[in-house]
């Protein structure tokens, strides 16, 4: 499914609607363009959600990376889940997390959603099943 919009052009126009909720427009990015005027920051990358190929929108002129990410958000399930450094369940637990924490999820792959907790908390990989759909 592609979640560009056709139709309104200019700085006003949606970019991109997810489901019947929220849109991103061009006004939403401060300039209405994207330029980095420096070298890229190196982010901890427990606490910034930027990785080496993929960073969250708000870091769009602050990090260089090939693509950045709307946060689509989600809840984790009842029981609580555990969030990792890594996408495997062998890895450093960077926090546990109560039922019902909001998850910023910017990343799918395979049975993992990479994201952050909240607007700024951790960032790692939760099990799919963690998160309600």
């Amino acid at each position: 499914m592609d979640n560009l919009i056709e139709g309104q052009s200019g700085a006003n126009r949606p970019l991109f609607q997810f489901g019947e909720q929220q849109t991103v427009t061009a006004a939403a990015i401060p300039t209405g363009q994207l330029s980095l005027s420096g070298p890229a920051e190196k982010l901890d990358a427990a606490h910034w959600p930027v990785r080496g190929d993929l960073a969250h929108i708000r870091l769009a002129g602050r990090c260089f990376v090939p693509h950045y990410a709307v946060p689509m958000e989600r809840v984790v399930v009842p029981c609580g889940a555990k969030l990792f450094a890594l996408n495997s369940k062998d890895a450093e637990v960077r926090e546990v997390l109560g039922g019902g924490a909001v998850f910023n999820v910017l990343d799918i792959a395979g049975d993992w959603a990479w994201g952050q907790v909240g607007e700024d908390g951790f960032v790692g990989y939760l099990p799919l099943p963690a998160l309600e759909p």
